[in-house]
């Protein structure tokens, strides 16, 4: 039986106790079944990951005993998914692939065709937690408030390449776009349903750092499409090939 994982934000270290709150009291003990003199293995971006055993548990609180670091600390690549809010489901879903797949932010934007313009970043934030202890990364992706595609654009850093999924216009395939200009600091944009108004891809397209991409010939939905776009980059320029991400 594998242990739980559990994020923490406290510090980790040798003989430290953790106190966890309700909700990770009762994920451990009523959901998990674990009891006093369980193991539990704890992480965070800055320590790594530790092994831990269960004190006093209860469902209203549990308190753990740090023991012996498990693992250090390795990061993820350098890139941001931006996408445009779709119905909750699915919005819940590129949240959750975008933390699996190793995303370090996550930026919703509002288009002119967006069709949810209310986000819960608190949701949001949970299920990047719940996603980041299963597939045993060390940080959550760091996500941001809602904003709209013309200032997120006015503001962009000129040294990160915009990859902009444009199934309107004339790309090139993405696996051959990134082959001829790699990079490893990098954003993932996504589009709404609807797609981008003109204006909008023109206004995207205007951008020094942009690089137009498509995903195929057939019109993939906004959530499938920020799988694909992600898993796409991950095997070419991300961490898919092997080795450790640096902490920063």
């Amino acid at each position: 039986m594998t242990d739980p994982r559990l994020y923490c934000d406290s510090s980790l270290s040798a003989a430290a106790e953790i106190r966890l709150g309700r909700d990770e009291s009762h994920y451990l003990i009523s959901v998990m079944r674990r009891k006093t003199g369980d193991k539990v293995r704890l992480f965070n971006a800055q320590d790594g990951e530790w092994e831990a055993e269960i004190g006093a548990a209860d469902r209203k609180g549990a308190v753990l005993t740090v023991g012996a670091r498990l693992r250090v600390a390795q990061g993820v690549p350098d890139l941001d998914l931006l996408f445009a809010p779709v119905k909750k489901a699915r919005t819940d879903f590129i949240v959750e692939k975008a933390a699996e797949l190793g995303v370090r932010r996550i930026r919703p934007v509002l288009t002119q065709r967006t069709i949810a313009d209310k986000v819960r970043i608190d949701r949001l934030g949970a299920l990047a937690k719940e996603a980041a202890e299963q597939t045993e990364r060390f940080d959550l992706p760091e996500i941001f408030e809602a904003e709209k595609l013309a200032a997120i654009l006015d503001g962009w850093p000129a040294d990160r390449v915009l990859i902009y999924c444009d199934e309107a216009g004339e790309a090139l395939p993405m696996a051959t776009a990134l082959r001829d200009r790699p990079t490893n600091k990098a954003a993932i944009l996504i589009g709404p349903e609807g797609g981008f108004t003109p204006e909008e891809r023109a206004r995207i397209r205007s951008l020094p750092s942009a690089l137009p991409v498509s995903l195929g010939p057939r019109i993939l939905r906004a959530d499938t499409a920020a799988a694909a776009a992600l898993s796409l980059w991950q095997s070419q320029c991300g961490d898919w090939a092997g080795g450790a991400q640096p902490r920063e």
